[in-house]
């Protein structure tokens, strides 16, 4: 292709070694600060004198992308929670099927490239930059005083379709930003099939502060006639899905949770009972996907179990970082410590509530598991002294088990509301966090920056100190703290629960991984 040609050329301009510093260094340029409830971040009136999506599709014809989107085979997904693991199931799925994927999520946790995955892989460093810069090059050439260069996301957007129709996947799986009607992803006008994840508060300030005005902004990303599924919802919620497909004669159908009696026996790659309701929709979006392309005679007609082995093996096996992800840390000097980090980009009441349901699980299931050398499968090892780590866990039910929460929230979200319901939903399932949290509500209001429980020394009722908290002036000081704790204390295990934001999850992991 003749844009390939010019990707080629704008990426030899370029030194190797500094080439994607460059590229960084260029989207961030793409970052424009937005006042907190600001609607423009949503609709993009402020931009000169074209609205968001009237933009998109300029930008398209730019890039001379506009027809060839139109081949692309869409899934497009909306929800406030669980839309990312629901892609990322419909993506393994359909890869387990046979077929060219194409994934596009966000936010990324480490790298922009987990944005961007292709056939399940991030795309390659060198691909990334010939997309970038000819994507990039392009637009700089054709921008006006009223067009300026787009923002980061509607950037990454284009991007995406970019590599899709070049790299030409067979169907492209594509998570909604923010909202969905005046979404950028939502410049797209032909879909095969869409999804509502479910429901909740979030985004408030930007799309309302009901759950009909949230409903709404997600049902946008209906298409005329288009299939679509969405999940069990409030009431409040249903009835507005319901009445804006019905003006479009779009034949919305529910898809119900998974049952787990019958997998054969596989069990989910992403964790926690949520993600049958997931899984549920991205089974739905699937089957509709393989009969709109005419490819699901062949799967489904000498199949006798509920679910074809393709199917099944797609959600054993799909992945998405910084969702209900569980890392053992493995620390330099000792005989690998027993530190251990829950992960979860939880931000909103209700994934608050689903987040402490899955940690309160995971934890007990490790300390009552880790005698019997654990369940490895739902574990990520930073590093290959596993057989030291089961050795030393052979003992697991004589240790201390102490549990740490470290949370930070970003500022357009409220930690007095936010940490109440962990607490709170983490005691009724005898959690965990009921010692360092349960006893002092001042915890939810004193701290909206990294919290996390002291050392047990200094936790001590009779002199009335029942929440052990601190600030700590960076997350490395955090990390570092908990992992001398560790080598000071062997007979204790230290696990960690991560949450209240993605970026956090992922600065967490950065910091793991170093």
């Amino acid at each position: 292709m003749r844009s390939d040609e010019v990707a080629e050329r704008s990426f030899q301009d370029l030194p190797p070694s500094s080439s994607y510093e460059t590229a960084m260094e260029a989207l961030s340029s793409l970052i424009y600060s937005v006042k907190h409830g600001d609607r423009s971040s949503i609709d993009g009136t402020t931009s000169g004198r074209y609205g968001k999506l009237e933009r998109m599709h300029i930008y398209l014809k730019m890039l001379s992308l506009e027809e060839h989107i139109a081949g692309l085979k869409i899934i497009h997904v909306a929800g406030t929670k669980g839309k990312g693991s629901t892609c990322a199931f419909c993506e393994a799925i359909l890869r387990e099927c046979g077929f060219r994927t194409g994934l596009f999520t966000s936010p990324h946790l480490i790298d922009v490239r987990e944005r961007f995955r292709i056939d399940g892989l991030d795309i390659s460093e060198y691909k990334f930059l010939q997309y970038f810069w000819d994507c990039w090059n392009q637009l700089k050439e054709k921008i006006m005083e009223d067009l300026p260069m787009p923002p980061l996301f509607q950037f990454l957007t284009l991007l995406a379709l970019k590599i899709f129709v070049c790299e030409k996947v067979d169907v492209a799986i594509i998570e909604v930003g923010l909202g969905g009607e005046l979404d950028s992803t939502n410049v797209i006008k032909e879909t095969l099939v869409c999804g509502i994840s479910p429901l909740g508060m979030d985004h408030t300030e930007i799309l309302g502060n009901t759950l009909a005005k949230i409903a709404f902004h997600k049902a946008g990303i209906f298409k005329h006639k288009v299939p679509a599924f969405t999940v069990p919802q409030p009431s409040e919620a249903m009835d507005v899905l319901q009445r804006r497909a019905s003006k479009l004669m779009v034949p919305l159908q529910v898809a119900s949770p998974l049952d787990p009696e019958k997998l054969n026996g596989v069990k989910l790659s992403l964790s926690g009972d949520h993600q049958f309701i997931n899984a549920g929709l991205a089974v739905a979006l699937c089957r509709c996907w393989l009969q709109s392309t005419r490819n699901s005679e062949e799967l489904f007609e000498n199949n006798s179990s509920d679910f074809p082995e393709e199917f099944l093996k797609g959600l054993s096996t799909a992945h998405l970082a910084g969702r209900a992800q569980i890392v053992h840390d493995i620390i330099k000097g000792s005989s690998c410590g027993d530190l251990i980090f829950y992960l979860d980009g939880a931000h909103s009441p209700e994934s608050m509530e689903v987040c402490a349901k899955w940690f309160s699980s995971a934890v007990k299931e490790d300390n009552i598991s880790s005698s019997s050398f654990g369940n490895e499968k739902m574990k990520e090892s930073l590093s290959n002294c596993a057989g030291q780590h089961r050795k030393q866990n052979f003992e697991g039910s004589k240790r201390i088990s102490k549990q740490v929460l470290l949370f930070n929230c970003m500022d357009v979200r409220d930690p007095q509301i936010l940490l109440p319901q962990l607490v709170n939903d983490c005691a009724s399932s005898d959690a965990i966090l009921e010692e360092n949290c349960k006893k002092d509500k001042s915890v939810t209001s004193t701290f909206d920056g990294s919290l996390f429980g002291d050392s047990p020394q200094k936790c001590n009722p009779s002199e009335g100190h029942f929440a052990c908290s601190a600030v700590i002036p960076s997350l490395s000081l955090t990390i570092k703290w908990m992992r001398d704790s560790v080598k000071k204390n062997p007979s204790v295990r230290v696990q960690v629960l991560v949450t209240g934001s993605l970026h956090l999850v992922g600065d967490v992991l950065k910091l793991l991984r170093r």
